[in-house]
């Protein structure tokens, strides 16, 4: 029966200090009594989540709502407060609303450069003048976004499942213009590296399927078939009716400086300078993106390994604004940062390549709501030290999600607006 003393209320009016009944069943709530004092916000929480419409509880014995008790002063400063967090809030929103559309945007262009690639690869034998046409079409798309006002970063995307064969190629091609940009090639020249980065390995669809990707288990005849994909790609590049630059890019990507490379052993004189860029690209991703994947290795230990142990193999001009523009966190590195907290790089800008953006291990925060920290905006945050995935606290590894095979792709220069308010945490 009703108690002549208490009233019901909505749930939204709950507060802490209100002495409650519950009127229902004791196994059917997780307190030890059905009424009580509410004690905290947990408390709160809890009844609101029992699906009552509304609940009784006793004035009488109830401690006033905290609020009530304000002076004006004092409801001045928290409504002031409350405007604050609520307008903090909406900025977190729309910041999150719009790195998530940005990423969607990158993911799609992917996606569809990826079809067009497979595309290429099904009709260059057949029909080999619109297997260049939809080259060139693609990259002069992707030349559109690099060479217009906005600056363009290295965007890490999810990994593509099943895209192995593009996924390199369009790796390579991104980061063969985004360093082609930086070492200052004209436009046309620009569309020669593209067209020639994209179809580097165009020859490989003249292989058996197993022999497509580079086995150090491979005998000396099926690493000798292995080689022969540069000069397969070399005669469709022919019959595509590419240009001499772009056959001799194809011809040229896997020679080295130091004449070490293969098919001809050329010295590093007669390389040209696209094929520079692309053999150099060419050997960083299959490093991180190896066809074993136990013997990938993080893009930070990719840098290491080519300046310290095969600097000779390259154009020291070009290796040097490589690893100028990818910084040394590229994207996918796994990091510490100076707080001690652990993050993965998603996204370098290479005119500024020492503060990437960042997703910042925080478990208080839903992973997919995780903002992208731009590190060149927190004076006090930077990155300590790089590490290896394995490295990770299983909570941090899980947050983080490191990459088996990493993707890149373009992405635009931060807007201005969006940079302003890039210092709230993740």
């Amino acid at each position: 029966m009703a108690d002549i003393h208490t009233q019901f209320i909505e749930l939204s009016q709950l507060h802490i200090g209100m002495f409650i009944y519950l009127d229902m069943g004791w196994m059917d709530h997780p307190f030890p009594v059905s009424h009580f004092k509410i004690s905290s916000q947990q408390q709160i929480d809890t009844l609101r989540s029992l699906g009552l419409g509304r609940i009784r509880y006793a004035p009488d014995k109830s401690s006033p709502d905290p609020a009530s008790l304000l002076t004006p002063v004092q409801e001045t400063v928290a409504a002031e407060s409350e405007t604050a967090q609520a307008a903090a809030a909406r900025q977190r929103r729309e910041l999150l609303a719009s790195q998530q559309a940005s990423l969607q945007i990158c993911e799609r262009q992917f996606s569809q450069a990826s079809q067009t690639f497979r595309q290429v690869t099904e009709v260059v034998h057949a029909q080999p003048a619109l297997a260049r046409e939809q080259t060139e079409l693609l990259i002069q798309g992707f030349l559109g976004q690099i060479l217009g006002e906005d600056e363009a970063a290295i965007r890490l995307l999810s990994e593509k499942a099943g895209e192995k064969t593009s996924l390199h190629s369009i790796n390579v091609t991104v980061i063969s213009l985004l360093l082609g940009k930086a070492l200052g090639l004209v436009k046309a020249d620009m569309l020669e590296l593209g067209i020639g980065a994209l179809l580097h390995d165009i020859g490989k669809t003249e292989l058996p399927d197993r022999l497509r990707w580079q086995d150090e288990q491979f005998n000396t005849s099926e690493r000798q078939l292995y080689h022969g994909h540069v000069m397969h790609g070399v005669n469709l590049a022919r019959k595509m009716g590419l240009s001499p630059h772009a056959m001799l890019l194809i011809a040229q990507h896997h020679e080295h400086a130091d004449g070490s490379g293969y098919p001809g052993r050329i010295p590093g004189e007669k390389i040209s300078p696209i094929s520079r860029i692309v053999a150099l690209v060419n050997y960083y991703d299959n490093l991180c993106n190896a066809a074993n994947p136990s013997l990938a290795i993080t893009p930070h230990e990719a840098l290491s390994q080519i300046f310290t142990q095969h600097k000779a193999q390259f154009h020291q001009p070009t290796l040097t604004a490589f690893i100028r523009m990818m910084g040394i966190y590229p994207p996918g590195s796994v990091v510490q940062l100076s707080d001690e907290r652990y993050a993965m790089v998603v996204s370098v800008n290479s005119a500024r390549p020492i503060k990437p953006k960042v997703v910042i291990h925080e478990s208080a925060v839903p992973r997919e709501d995780a903002l992208v920290i731009n590190l060149e905006h927190e004076r006090e945050l930077c990155i300590h030290r790089s590490l290896k995935p394995l490295q990770l606290p299983k909570a941090a590894y899980d947050y983080l999600s490191p990459r088996k095979r990493l993707c890149y792709f373009f992405e635009r220069g931060m807007e201005a607006g969006a940079a302003a308010g890039s210092g709230e945490q993740a």
